[in-house]
């Protein structure tokens, strides 16, 4: 889920940052200290919205550095369990397919792309043997949150599932809805 998070914190502004206004070194040390910044907290920091209030800065000894209690505003993702997300796959491996969601790529085992036996061709495509559903680089879909681990924080690793209702291609929920509305009209 994508959030809005308000944070207060000590901003640290190095000496050679003092002869340019405090709020744009401030700014400057919040997108150095916060770009990539992934925690289990936080999330995936995709930016810093803005800064709210800067206070006094103080100077602790032996640092020379200035340190502003700040309170900013930044956007994140945090992925969570049975949450909905829509992606594009961005790779086709023989064990499965990685979903680019934004901040990060999830990966759905091919055990879990679709309710079929899947086979993985040279061209790096899957395919369902029996409904020759076809997935591929390139194909946005929606699947489902169902493993998030931050056990390397450097590499954390979301898992998803399209074995559900609804979920999947999106070509391929939109023709399985068709063959509904048929069916209930027919």
């Amino acid at each position: 889920m994508f959030y809005e998070l308000k944070i207060k914190e000590y901003i640290r502004v190095s000496p050679n940052s003092f002869k340019e206004d405090v709020m744009e070194s401030v700014l400057k040390s919040l997108n150095e200290k916060f770009e990539g910044y992934v925690s289990e907290d936080l999330g995936f920091v995709i930016g810093i919205k803005e800064v709210d209030n800067i206070g006094e800065g103080i100077i602790i000894p032996g640092d020379g550095a200035a340190h502003y209690e700040t309170t900013f505003t930044i956007f994140t993702f945090i992925p969570e369990l049975q949450e909905i997300v829509i992606g594009k796959i961005s790779e086709i491996t023989d064990f499965g397919a990685f979903l680019d969601m934004g901040p990060i790529d999830g990966m759905i085992h091919v055990s879990q792309t679709m309710d079929d036996y899947v086979s993985f061709s040279k061209e790096n495509v899957l395919t369902g043997k029996e409904s020759k559903k076809v997935l591929k680089a390139g194909d946005t879909c929606r699947a489902r949150i169902i493993a998030v681990s931050y056990k390397e924080v450097n590499n954390p690793k979301i898992g998803l599932t399209m074995r559900q209702p609804l979920l999947g291609n999106l070509k391929w929920i939109e023709e399985e809805l068709k063959k509904s509305k048929e069916k209930k009209n027919g």
